[in-house]
C-alpha cells in the first residue's frame, strides 16, 4: 500500500451545487468553504474519511434514533412549525 499525501488530502475540485453548497463528491453536499471563514473553519481530513463517513452516516443515524429519540421530526415538519 502507497500513500500519496497528495492524493489523499486534496478534494477534487468543487461545483456548485446552490449559492452556498458545493459538491467534491457525488451525493455529497457540503457549506461553501468561502462561507465558512469566521466562525467555524473547514478542517483538512483525507478524501477517504470524508466518503468513510458519508457511508456510516446512516447507520449512526438510525442507532441515535433508536436509542435517544422520542420521535423523529422531518425537516419539511420543522419548517412548517416555522412558517407558523
Amino acid at each position: 500500500m502507497s500513500y500519496r499525501y497528495r492524493d489523499e488530502m486534496t478534494p477534487p475540485p468543487p461545483e456548485r451545487a446552490s449559492e452556498v453548497a458545493v459538491t467534491r463528491f457525488e451525493h455529497v453536499y457540503e457549506v461553501d468553504p468561502a462561507l465558512m471563514t469566521e466562525h467555524v473553519t473547514q478542517q483538512t481530513f483525507p478524501n477517504w474519511d470524508t466518503l468513510r463517513l458519508v457511508r456510516s452516516r446512516a447507520g449512526h443515524l438510525a442507532w441515535m434514533h433508536a436509542h435517544f429519540a422520542d420521535k423523529v421530526v422531518s425537516g419539511e415538519e420543522l419548517l412548517d412549525d416555522l412558517d407558523r
